[in-house]
């Protein structure tokens, strides 16, 4: 998958977590999760960058999206100490974080090449084998799909529909 594909899929995937947050009392958690899940929805590509680290690899696993999620309940330790919310901001950064990353990894079981989830175990790639990474119209339609998605849930919740 692309950019463009790897931001719908997290706005897809963001989607019920916002909503969920909103009915929750809780906008401003919401908008700081959606940011953020969009910010790094193709953080596992760092790997392209990295010298000896292969492509679809560690980054691209459930150890990965654990790793993220830790920085995400620390970074919600943080939080808590500064701002006064009635929300668990540590498991919220938690969940924020691993979303983002298994986000990322279901738009790649998409594609033929797949992800292994269980990184470093040596196991066949897990691939629906329904589009390639490159497809235009697919990465396309599902980044109109995800703004689709979650404006329709914004405008639900402001009342507009």
């Amino acid at each position: 998958m692309y950019r463009k594909g790897h931001l719908g899929v997290s706005l897809l995937v963001f989607a019920p977590v916002g909503y969920a947050l909103v009915d929750a009392g809780h906008p401003a958690v919401a908008a700081v999760a959606g940011l953020v899940m969009v910010q790094f929805a193709t953080l596992p590509d760092v790997d392209h960058r990295l010298p000896m680290v292969e492509h679809r690899g560690a980054t691209h696993s459930l150890a990965f999206a654990a790793l993220v999620g830790a920085a995400g309940a620390a970074v919600g330790v943080a939080a808590d100490a500064v701002v006064s919310v009635d929300l668990p901001l540590p498991a919220v950064g938690f969940a924020v974080g691993a979303l983002t990353i298994l986000a990322h990894l279901l738009g790649d079981t998409l594609t033929p090449m797949g992800v292994n989830y269980l990184w470093p175990l040596p196991v066949s790639p897990v691939s629906l084998s329904l589009t390639p990474a490159d497809n235009p119209v697919v990465n396309s339609g599902l980044f109109g799909l995800g703004l689709a998605v979650t404006a329709g849930w914004v405008a639900f919740v402001a009342g507009l529909v």
